[in-house]
């Protein structure tokens, strides 16, 4: 079946590699509203998202991820901006899976109007820190917000990755 949707969610991949080109304000404005239509538990719509910009400040938390790794590389691979997923764990059971479901539609959403994008994990782990709770805390966000992913967006500096074949397995049907 064709379908440009269906061709979208199959050939998103994940990049690591990003140029310094930015990401034009039209394209964030549209994947950041396309993540906030994600379903969500009892329609709780309890995750938030922090789209970060500031050069210097995605560098700081780009090291506070590489600091969890026990590492001195750029986990974010130079991109220029990074959509941070929050659930809140006080606003529904299903906080976890809501945050996931936003960051499924963010990738997904920036694949649709040219964006490369790459899932990084380590959000809980930066924002539980000392220097993540700081952090939260200047957005306006309490302690009950739980890091779930960092989205990367920005513009590759080469072909994405080629799909790895699906597995044999993948689907029971019963």
């Amino acid at each position: 079946m064709e379908n440009m949707v269906l061709d979208s969610l199959k050939t998103r991949r994940s990049v690591r590699s990003f140029s310094d080109r930015p990401v034009e304000q039209e394209k964030l404005d549209a994947i950041i509203e396309a993540a906030t239509y994600a379903p969500t538990g009892m329609g709780k719509q309890s995750p938030v998202i922090v789209l970060v910009k500031t050069p210097e400040l995605v560098k700081k938390i780009s090291k506070m991820n590489a600091a969890v790794m026990g590492r001195d590389a750029d986990p974010f691979y130079g991109a220029q901006t990074v959509a941070i997923v929050f659930g809140n764990k006080a606003a529904a059971p299903t906080w976890f899976e809501d945050a996931c479901l936003v960051a499924g539609n963010l990738l997904n959403a920036a694949h649709a109007v040219g964006v490369d994008s790459c899932y990084i994990y380590r959000a809980k782990e930066v924002f539980s820190s000392e220097e993540g709770l700081a952090l939260l805390k200047e957005w306006g966000l309490d302690e009950n917000y739980v890091g779930v992913a960092n989205c990367i967006l920005g513009y590759g500096t080469g072909e994405a990755p080629k799909p790895a074949p699906r597995k044999a397995d993948y689907v029971k049907v019963v």
